[in-house]
């Protein structure tokens, strides 16, 4: 089956200039003006628009980072102690555990919510477990008397098998009192490093990304116009540099290789923490606060969001562009039909003699025969053309003649 000829793509007007001629009436010279101000603040504001949409599509290739609190609580209960009990204790069960003085330590944290942050901005908060590379609890307690050890340890092993938590327990028999020791190793993003205090006392920082730590360099050596004037790609060492360097002169590229050998692995966050199953533990656990660097997914959105065009508004903008392009090419139509009908006012008959000569000149063209002689069409043409063949063709050329006789003989 025949689908039928596809209907022909309409072009779309893209010109809203209007005709000069109407810019320079002076009855249309303040709205002339105000279109040709919106045109130019048009120009400006898509410029604009186009340029802080490529920096923001920029800085989300960057992924945004930002600083957040996470506040670590620790807290411990205890069972079963002689005070809990009484003074006549009750009978141990070594297979349930029952009655046998014992006590639970518990480390918990969570992030602090942004202060004036949207709602719609507010996203579900991280657990406490992936903020953590791995933690290490030592436990100050004599091996004689209890033989489960004295450190637990939890490196961070993603998948299905280990879920994310909110906190860990510790659980341990005893009714003695015990120092307890937490090294923890947070997960910053990007990851950070300590700076060894050759380089560190440079730049000033001690710890930073590998990132912020090149561009700290790089502000420094260009701050002291440290870069060669004729090779811009070497970096001339001055007094401070050039023990880290090691040579008078080094090349761009080599910079990142220079700060590496000067970067360590951060220190760890220590607490301390004291359990006597003597007495009833607090009320309100221990909170320390610590900054964790991290995406921030809810700037992220938001420029996500900025740089994407709605589907509503750009069908709405580019009605509106047609209809404006309508509206101008209306405007020149206008603009040429006036003028026409203005030149055969003037003087109707020289306006068809030049009308004329147009056409002849487009006949012409067409036919691919140029002006010669003032013919207007080629001679050989006329005579072999059919057209003065037809039947009412002497008949007409009778009456024409006729008629200019007559004229002749009245005058």
């Amino acid at each position: 089956m025949d689908p039928g000829p596809k209907l022909a793509k309409r072009r779309k007007l893209l010109d809203r200039s209007i005709p000069n001629v109407i810019l320079q009436n002076p009855e249309f010279a303040q709205d002339s003006r105000m279109y040709q101000d919106l045109l130019e603040m048009e120009r400006k504001l898509d410029w604009t628009m186009t340029r802080k949409r490529v920096e923001v599509q920029d800085a989300l290739a960057r992924t945004p980072t930002t600083t957040r609190t996470l506040r670590i609580f620790l807290s411990h209960t205890v069972s079963s102690q002689l005070w809990q009990v009484g003074e006549v204790p009750p009978i141990a069960n070594f297979e349930t555990g029952e009655g046998i003085p014992a006590w639970a330590f518990k480390v918990e944290g969570r992030l602090l919510e942004v202060q004036n942050q949207r709602h719609r901005d507010k996203n579900p908060l991280r657990k406490f477990s992936t903020m953590i590379k791995r933690m290490v609890v030592e436990l100050d307690r004599d091996p004689a008397l209890y033989a489960d050890g004295k450190i637990v340890e939890w490196p961070r092993a993603p998948g299905h098998h280990n879920p994310s938590l909110d906190g860990f327990t510790i659980r341990r028999k005893g009714d003695t009192p015990t120092k307890i020791r937490i090294v923890m190793y947070l997960d910053h993003f990007p990851e950070q490093y300590k700076v060894l205090p050759e380089l560190a006392n440079v730049l000033g920082i001690k710890e930073d990304s590998r990132i912020g730590i090149i561009q700290t360099l790089w502000n420094y050596i260009k701050l002291q116009g440290l870069q060669d004037k004729v090779d811009r790609r070497v970096i001339r060492a001055d007094e401070r540099l050039r023990p880290i360097f090691g040579a008078e002169t080094v090349s761009f590229q080599k910079l990142p290789d220079i700060v590496n050998r000067y970067l360590v692995a951060p220190d760890p966050i220590i607490l301390h923490y004291l359990i006597n199953p003597a007495v009833p533990p607090p009320d309100r656990p221990s909170a320390w606060d610590v900054e964790v660097k991290m995406e921030d997914s809810a700037l992220k959105h938001r420029m996500a969001v900025t740089v994407t065009t709605s589907k509503e508004s750009a069908q709405t903008l580019v009605k509106i562009d047609e209809e404006i392009a309508l509206l101008a090419q209306s405007l020149h139509n206008s603009h040429m039909k006036r003028t026409f009908l203005e030149s055969f006012a003037k003087d109707p008959a020289q306006f068809i003699q030049t009308w004329l000569e147009s056409q002849s000149r487009d006949l012409e063209c067409i036919l691919g025969s140029g002006p010669s002689e003032g013919q207007t069409v080629r001679q050989e043409e006329l005579k072999r053309s059919e057209f003065f063949q037809l039947p009412w063709v002497e008949e007409a050329v009778a009456i024409q003649e006729g008629i200019r006789l007559s004229h002749k003989g009245i005058a």
